[in-house]
């Protein structure tokens, strides 16, 4: 199968088809969370401790793009690649909402997961959140409405099963880790992170990764997002130190591709193009696991800008 024959599927799928593929995928990650295993990969509460071997595809927000997606698949090989070597892709999060073929990119990015199980990583965003934490807009219901008819009742409950199941958080010792939206200000070790869902909403950690974004500033701000915060440099410092990772790699705001802050700590990548974001460039990442940590100036430069 390649990513053409997916995109072709995702177009012309059934209302049973789409139900069947969301309950797969709702057990698939259900079971690797039960087994605290993706693959070799360790799998702790919603994070996932990836192996420093082979290598990593990232992609970040997506937001209904189903050509970006596409392209970052074709000119990735992924689906060639990952049968030859250790290849791994990780998604960090909001698949839907914003662009129209919302429910194809969702059928895409689970097909892989379930063709691909060892070896893809879905990571949860903002708009993959918890119901007290909604976003503007949700247009996931829309979409299912539009393709479905009175039918998409029975598919929307499915979405927010499938969230809970996402983990949130991918950690690389002594390189990376990589969320959808920043670091938490107020963590004191990895395990933080790791309890995020399982203590959410009495520790604000979850709001935070999924929320936050660096700004050039010292301390925090509240975020005019209406959750988590803007995070500066200092806390990038303090929180990757204790984590003894180099680089944070994140999402959640539109760039064109790239974008790096806090003096080479943090890097941004946007993997989809176009309205309402109007950019004139998108993004992916190809990480090696097994060399030396990267900073953001260093991986931006090597981004693979479409």
């Amino acid at each position: 199968m390649d990513p053409l024959q997916l995109a072709r599927e995702a177009s012309i799928s059934t209302f049973l088809e789409m139900q069947s593929l969301l309950k797969e995928a709702i057990h698939k990650l259900r079971t690797e969370k039960e087994k605290s295993k993706i693959g070799i990969h360790k799998l702790k509460g919603g994070l996932v401790e990836l192996s420093t071997r082979g290598r990593a595809i990232v992609v970040g927000d997506l937001h209904g793009d189903l050509e970006s997606l596409i392209t970052v698949l074709s000119r990735s090989q992924f689906m060639k690649k990952t049968r030859e070597n250790e290849t791994y892709l990780v998604f960090l999060g909001d698949y839907g909402d914003r662009g129209e073929e919302t429910l194809e990119v969702y059928w895409v990015v689970l097909k892989l997961k379930l063709i691909f199980p060892e070896n893809v990583v879905l990571l949860r965003g903002n708009h993959e959140g918890p119901p007290d934490l909604g976003v503007h807009p949700f247009d996931l219901p829309y979409f299912l409405r539009q393709k479905y008819g009175p039918k998409w009742q029975e598919l929307f409950p499915l979405f927010p099963e499938l969230f809970n199941t996402l983990p949130y958080a991918v950690f690389v010792p002594e390189r990376y880790l990589l969320v959808h939206g920043g670091l938490p200000v107020n963590i004191s070790s990895i395990e933080d992170i790791e309890k995020a869902f399982s203590n959410h909403p009495t520790k604000d950690h979850l709001t935070q990764i999924l929320w936050n974004d660096p700004g050039e500033i010292e301390g925090f701000l509240p975020s005019p997002r209406g959750a988590g915060v803007i995070f500066g440099r200092d806390v990038s410092e303090n929180i990757l130190k204790k984590l003894k990772v180099k680089t944070l790699i994140r999402s959640h705001e539109p760039c064109n591709g790239v974008m790096v802050a806090h003096q080479g700590k943090v890097l941004t990548l946007f993997s989809r193009k176009g309205a309402p974001y109007y950019n004139d460039q998108a993004a992916y990442l190809t990480i090696d696991l097994s060399a030396p940590a990267k900073d953001a100036f260093q991986l931006a430069r090597e981004a693979h800008l479409f």
